[in-house]
């Protein structure tokens, strides 16, 4: 017999129970795993992701274009593609975290169901990180394209590096492996493997098309290269990051740390691209900053493609 003595009068305010709280946010949300859970629902489509990102952009500067925010436009595009590069670094440093939770599960591995279990669900979490992650980045390369595409330079980070991930494929692997691989893939990342190519050119010199032109004879001889030049946003090396982002070659920016060697901050940052030993270095006019670059490759034998105007020629 069903006791109605727990029932509320009538009238009297219905408080609804754990359960009930549960269901309502099923329908309205549907299921959400919780922390400690794997999430098995599938990534974005790349191709509803990228023609989601261009609509932004897309939106954004038909908005603003021939307004008297047009001259924002380039620092709100520059954010958009900062917005996916942070979240990438974000789920990277939660990636970190994982890590070191592996490692202490190892340590405390002691045969037992629970242990194992345990590693086992971390290892799964860590897997679904790197996927978040991979997908934020592919987010921030289509945002980077069209960043390119507006504003007509190419995207880089005010602090840091943009590096490119690679995929994981696998739905389960050793937590020893998995370390492993991490430490393998990262250092992969910020070290590219090829043929290292410096360039360098003053800020004033925008002759791109013999820029791009010299820099696809480079390619044409070396497929492996990977570019390495000072970040100068304006002029020369503004046209080869350019020049790299469109034709998909690796790029490691030398910018000068200012804050630490003040004037001699540009002559410091040659000597650490000297100190990578290029395979060659192509110059195009400039500065005294390039005259130095120049003098300091010859003198370690590096061959240098010299681009540079001659005074009186």
């Amino acid at each position: 017999m069903i006791d109605l003595s727990d029932l509320p009068e009538r009238g009297e305010p219905y408080e609804p129970g754990a359960s009930a709280y549960l269901l309502q946010e099923m329908q309205l949300y549907g299921h959400r795993p919780f922390e400690d859970e794997p999430d098995a629902r599938p990534l974005p489509c790349d191709r509803l992701a990228g023609g989601a990102v261009a609509d932004i952009f897309d939106a954004l500067a038909g908005c603003l274009v021939d307004t008297r925010i047009e001259p924002d436009l380039e620092d709100l595009l520059w954010g958009v593609v900062n917005i996916f590069h942070r979240a990438g670094e974000r789920v990277e440093r939660e990636l970190d975290r994982n890590e070191q939770a592996q490692r202490e599960l190892q340590r405390e591995q002691d045969g037992s169901e629970i242990r194992s279990v345990e590693l086992e669900r971390t290892i799964a979490e860590g897997i679904t990180m790197i996927e978040r992650r991979d997908t934020m980045e592919f987010f921030r390369e289509c945002a980077a394209e069209q960043f390119r595409i507006h504003a007509r330079k190419a995207w880089t980070p005010r602090t840091g590096s943009r590096v490119r991930h690679k995929m994981m494929t696998a739905a389960m692997i050793d937590s020893r492996d998995f370390m492993d691989k991490r430490l393998r893939e990262k250092a992969k990342a910020l070290i590219p493997e090829g043929t290292r190519i410096a360039f360098s050119g003053g800020p004033t010199c925008n002759d791109h098309r013999h820029i791009w032109s010299a820099l696809d004879k480079v390619h044409a001889r070396h497929a492996d290269m990977v570019l390495m030049h000072g970040a100068t946003p304006t002029g020369a090396e503004r046209a080869a990051a350019c020049w790299a982002d469109a034709r998909g070659v690796p790029q490691v920016a030398f910018r000068p740390d200012w804050n630490r060697y003040k004037k001699a901050a540009p002559f410091k940052r040659n000597e650490r691209m000297i100190d990578a030993m290029p395979a060659g270095l192509v110059v195009f006019s400039g500065t005294g900053i390039q005259d130095n670059l120049v003098d300091k490759a010859r003198a370690f034998g590096i061959p240098v493609w010299d681009f540079r105007i001659k005074e009186g020629g």
